[in-house]
């Protein structure tokens, strides 16, 4: 049976190539749902223009389908609510 904390780690590996930080600590992903070996994924990108957003999503859904059990992976953009980074990441990447 797949576990979220799985999907989590699967993203913590997936990095936005300019920031150099994980689609996760980014907060990048908004929702997370497990049915079977079904993953779904709510996400979203820095900016709707991000030129490395369908490479970052590829990434995304290769790293996930990776997962023992995982047999098929849905990523669902959305850019409402539109990102915005944490006051932690903003400390992070000084900001």
């Amino acid at each position: 049976m797949i576990e979220k904390k799985q999907v989590i780690e699967a993203l913590k590996a997936c990095f936005d190539p300019e920031l150099q930080v994980d689609v996760w600590t980014l907060g990048l992903i908004y929702d997370i749902s497990l049915s079977g070996g079904k993953v779904s994924i709510k996400m979203t990108l820095t900016t709707p223009f991000c030129p490395y957003g369908p490479q970052l999503i590829e990434e995304i859904e290769q790293k996930v389908k990776g997962i023992d059990g995982v047999i098929e992976v849905s990523i669902e953009l959305v850019f409402e609510p539109s990102w915005q980074p944490s006051d932690e990441l903003r400390a992070m990447l000084g900001v």
